[in-house]
Parts: structure tokens; C-alpha cells; sequence
């Protein structure tokens, strides 16, 4: 679940912790807002000097400042933290689209354990039957809880074709599962789409990467000749979608949008207020959107989906989004680390910050399908984790595992085929008042 900027070249110095480590006195300006806290400085200062000398074990002092900044970044919110050099490569990774591991995103809960917000469609993870909502409480044989999220996030990645054992506490299952998955190299297929009759199409996207929206408009231009060169609707299908790069769901947004703003930023730094509008072109020509979401679909899959909402430019079906609302900037630290940190709340084109709120959709569903969809679970929404920016009530509502299948949609996806029929009603509106 991400919704970040990659920013080369600014850095944070920790400065601080070094100086007081050697004892040199730092000298405040305490008619300023920004002033050093010296008496609270004093006092980590003098917690360090006890741990060196009194602690049971010879502790490095490289892993005691390690652990410090931890602490001080999970006591901000869930999603600021500290990138080890080979984690921040790996995010790099991330955003292009293809990286190492399980296929699987995850948060903190408030009970220590990892909660999975979402498999991604297709890969290790999702195959192996991991469902949104899943409690993660065993990686192997180590506990999870307690254990930093970066930690557990590194021990679950790993070399292509070694395998993890998951055991995992679901909702309705009366005992924790046990579930074994061999590690892949993950090519992330983020959009694909078909006709799901006549004119009427069906795009999914997965993830939002860099080239999402590079990849949807080729999609839909296949689909388009497929329907003789014309689309009279599109279902697009965001649930599950736990985000990615803001850049993917702006350019995504504008690929539907003629005019204005897309969505906004703000933060206390001038570079973190950012105002992102659309270019005049619709690619589907004004022809009609319903756009799926559930409680999976977070952060950049917000954006899309207030956006569209906002600029009535769709029908929202399904159930109230996650609620992540918040930016995260990577800032490269000199030693090849990073640091993930909270720097704006992002906005919609009508004011609306969905932090810890979520999209509430047009036509709610609720949990729809044809036929019995299996074991239930938890949905985990931003309200959930501890820590989270601005006021939310904690919410739980059972979900079921929604699945990409390359057959047609409409016949075994409830939403899908609701969204088909509000399509045609939609036209059908739109000739009466022509």
C-alpha cells in the first residue's frame, strides 16, 4: 500500500544522536519553533550512556541508534520508516514494476501482528490463497509479533524459488493455517483488460506503477478495435488495489478527465504542496464509468476513484475504501539507506481528505456473489492502524477474495455484472434526455 515520491536530494542528518554520543554540548535557539528539546535530548543521551554501561549484553552502537530512529519513526503513524540499503533497492524496484518475494502487501496491526492488506493478483501470494484482512503471526518458525514491520517484510522476501512458511490467524477458521510459498521474481501485469459484450469493456489495474497508465490506454485501444472502434462503457476494477506511485494514479485519472484538478497535496514543506490537474482528453469520449472499489483499494486507487467521483465523471460501486490519505517521500540517507517519511495529506479535486475516511462508494454492494464466495474476511482499513493521521472510527466488515480470471467477468463476478447493468442504464438515461 503506497502512495509516495521519490525525492533524490534532500537528506536528513542525524547529527544529533552522534553529537550526543560524544558529549558535546549543542546549543539552542529556544526563541525559535524549531529549537532543539535539550532537557529531552539530555535524557536519551543519559538512557544511551546507561544501556552502554549497564545492559546485560555488549550492545553495537550502530544497532542502538538503528533501533532509536525505529522508534522514532513508529511513533509518527504506520507507514513512515527506515529503508535498509537493500530494502530501498528493492523499493526501487517496486515502482517499475517488478521485485523479489511473495507478492503480498501488508501493514502493521494494532496488536503487533501483520495484517495483509491485499495479494497482489497473480503471483505467489495470491495463488497460494492468502486473503485480504489474513493475520500473518508465524514467518517459519519466528513470531511475528513484536517484530518490526521492515523485519518481518525482509524475511519474507528472499531468493526466487526458496520457500516460507506463513501461519496465519483467519477470521471463521478455527485454528491458525499453516501455508508454505516458494519465492518468485514478481512481474506485476498491473492492467489488462477485455469486451465484456457489445461495446461494453472491463479493465483491471492491479497496481499503480509509472507505466500503468501508458499500459491502460493500450488495453482499452485493443478492446476498442475488438468492439468495432467504439467503447459505450468501461467497468474499471480497482478493488484490492492497495496503490502504488502517485504519478501512475494521476496520469491514470487524466486519461479519463478533460479538465481540472485531479488531486492536491499538502504538507508543511512548499515542495510537498502540489496541485496535479487534467490535460484536456478524454480518452473514452465521455462514454460511461462505473469504477469498482472495496476495502482493499487504497491510497493511489483513492485518488483515482475520488477523482472520478468528484469530476462526476463515474458511478463508485462497491464498499468504503482503506482511508490511507497520506504521501510518503523516500529520502536517501548518505550510507545508502532511506527514509520513508509521512510529508502531506492528499486531497481531492472537491477539498475532501480521505485519511482514515475512505471513498465511500455511489451504490454500496455490500458482500455480493452468485454462490457461496468461501471463507470471509477481515477488512483492514487506514482507521485500523496505530498511530493513523486524523480521526476515524475502527472498522471491520467481511469481504470476499476477488480474483483478475481472463474468462467473462460478468458471469461469475456479482460487482462486475452489476456494474455492466448500471452501464446500460446509464446509456439508456442518457437517450432519454437526449
Amino acid at each position: 500500500m503506497k502512495c509516495c515520491r521519490v525525492q533524490l536530494h534532500r537528506a536528513l542528518s542525524l547529527g544529533v544522536l552522534s553529537v550526543l554520543c560524544i558529549g558535546i554540548s549543542v546549543a539552542a535557539q529556544a526563541d525559535t519553533p524549531e529549537s532543539l528539546p535539550m532537557e529531552d535530548l539530555k535524557v536519551f543521551s543519559e538512557i544511551f550512556g546507561k544501556i552502554k554501561s549497564d545492559y546485560v549484553e555488549r550492545v553495537d552502537d550502530g544497532e542502538l541508534l538503528k533501533n532509536a530512529v525505529r522508534g522514532m519513526l513508529n511513533g509518527l503513524d504506520p507507514h513512515s520508516t527506515y529503508l535498509e540499503p537493500e530494502v530501498y533497492r528493492e523499493v526501487n524496484i517496486d515502482t517499475r514494476g517488478e521485485f523479489g518475494g511473495l507478492g503480498i502487501e501488508v501493514t502493521l496491526d494494532d496488536n503487533g501482528l501483520i495484517r495483509v492488506v491485499t495479494p497482489i493478483d497473480g503471483t505467489p501470494a495470491d495463488l497460494a490463497g492468502i486473503l485480504p484482512g489474513d493475520l500473518i503471526v508465524r514467518l517459519d518458525e519466528a513470531p511475528v509479533k513484536g517484530m518490526a514491520l521492515d523485519e518481518a517484510v525482509n524475511r519474507m522476501r528472499g531468493k526466487p524459488g526458496t520457500t516460507i512458511d506463513l501461519t496465519i490467524a483467519r477470521k471463521g477458521a478455527p485454528k491458525p493455517i499453516r501455508i508454505t510459498i516458494e519465492r518468485a521474481v514478481i512481474h506485476i501485469d498491473s492492467v489488462w483488460a477485455q469486451l465484456l459484450e457489445g461495446h461494453y469493456a472491463y479493465a483491471r489495474v492491479a497496481q499503480f506503477q509509472s507505466g500503468t497508465a501508458a499500459s491502460l490506454r493500450r488495453e482499452l485501444t485493443r478492446v476498442k478495435k475488438e468492439a468495432g472502434g467504439t467503447l459505450d462503457g468501461l467497468v474499471l476494477d480497482l478493488r484490492n488495489n492497495p496503490g502504488g506511485v502517485l504519478d501512475g494514479a494521476v496520469d491514470v485519472s487524466d486519461v479519463f478527465l478533460r479538465q481540472g484538478v485531479i488531486v492536491s497535496t499538502r504538507g508543511r514543506t512548499e515542495d510537498s504542496r502540489i496541485t496535479f490537474n487534467a490535460t484536456p482528453k478524454d480518452y473514452l469520449r465521455g462514454a460511461a464509468m462505473v469504477v469498482l472499489v472495496n476495502g482493499g483499494s487504497a491510497s493511489a486507487a483513492e485518488i483515482v476513484a475520488g477523482a472520478l467521483q468528484d469530476h462526476d465523471r463515474a458511478v463508485i460501486l462497491g464498499t468504503k475504501t482503506f482511508g490511507k490519505g497520506s504521501v510518503q517521500t523516500i529520502l536517501p540517507m548518505h550510507n545508502g539507506a532511506a527514509l520513508k517519511l509521512t510529508t502531506a495529506r492528499y486531497y481531492t479535486p472537491n477539498d475532501r481528505s480521505i485519511q482514515a475516511r475512505g471513498i465511500v462508494p455511489d451504490v454500496l454492494t455490500g458482500d455480493l456473489a452468485f454462490a457461496d464466495p468461501g471463507e470471509a474476511s477481515v477488512v483492514l482499513r487506514e482507521a485500523n492502524l496505530v498511530g493513523h493521521l486524523g480521526q476515524g472510527a475502527t472498522v471491520e466488515e467481511p469481504a470476499g477474495n476477488v480474483k483478475a480470471s481472463r474468462t467473462r467477468r460478468q458471469d461469475s463476478d456479482y460487482e462486475v455484472r452489476a456494474a455492466l447493468d448500471l452501464l446500460k442504464g446509464i446509456n439508456i438515461a442518457r437517450r432519454y434526455a437526449d
